[in-house]
């Protein structure tokens, strides 16, 4: 699949409306009871880039980045304002918002993820475009020196560490993360009267497997 490692304008996606969806398959029993699967592990995430704009430069803007991607073609990076951190998002990263793994002192490469809780119940959500400079590793509470003791693929999401943790030693990471997202649609339908009159286009943006 064709990705170009860009960000969609933050400013634009600031306001945008969207969030993560499933898909549940329910059957209703004879008996009234039902039988709910899903034939996906992860989620995926929507938005819509039209919400975001304000302005006639706005418009230019998303029409640019649009052709530039070639409509659906291409897959780009979209920050979700509001989930884009590895801890609060009133707070700044720190090495140790996320636990990604325990060592086994053989593996020294790891995906960064981040665990939603809710009571006793978590999803693990694997974080494929990391943010670069906003990287933060630990083993335990040894905080890593990036390009040394730790080597971060900000196109994977995966850390290599240089020397294999201990059994049972922790390895702790913070991070900033964008979501891979392609356009949903092949036309873009603007006008300037309506758009002064205060309507915005729909862009719809959907999430990417990578």
């Amino acid at each position: 699949m064709g990705f170009h490692d860009i960000r969609f304008p933050a400013n634009l996606s600031f306001g945008s409306v969207g969030g993560p969806e499933r898909r549940t398959d329910i059957v209703t029993l004879a008996n009234g009871f039902e039988e709910r699967n899903t034939p996906w592990e992860h989620s995926r995430r929507r938005y819509d880039a039209g919400v975001g704009l304000r302005s006639l430069d706005d418009v230019a803007a998303l029409i640019a980045f649009f052709e530039a991607r070639r409509g659906q073609v291409y897959g780009f990076r979209w920050k979700d304002w509001s989930d884009y951190k590895s801890g609060p998002a009133s707070r700044a990263v720190t090495a140790f918002d996320q636990k990604i793994a325990t060592g086994d002192g053989a593996t020294t490469e790891f995906q960064l993820i981040k665990t939603y809780r809710s009571g006793e119940q978590t999803y693990v959500r694997p974080i494929v475009k990391p943010v670069l400079g906003t990287v933060i590793v630990a083993v335990d509470r040894d905080v890593k020196v990036e390009g040394q003791e730790v080597v971060i693929d900000f196109a994977t999401g995966l850390i290599t560490l240089d020397t294999a943790p201990a059994k049972g030693a922790v390895i702790w990471a913070g991070f900033e993360f964008d979501v891979p997202v392609r356009f949903d649609t092949d036309s873009i339908q603007t006008s300037v009267a309506s758009f002064q009159a205060g309507d915005v286009p729909n862009v719809p943006v959907v999430e990417v497997r990578v």
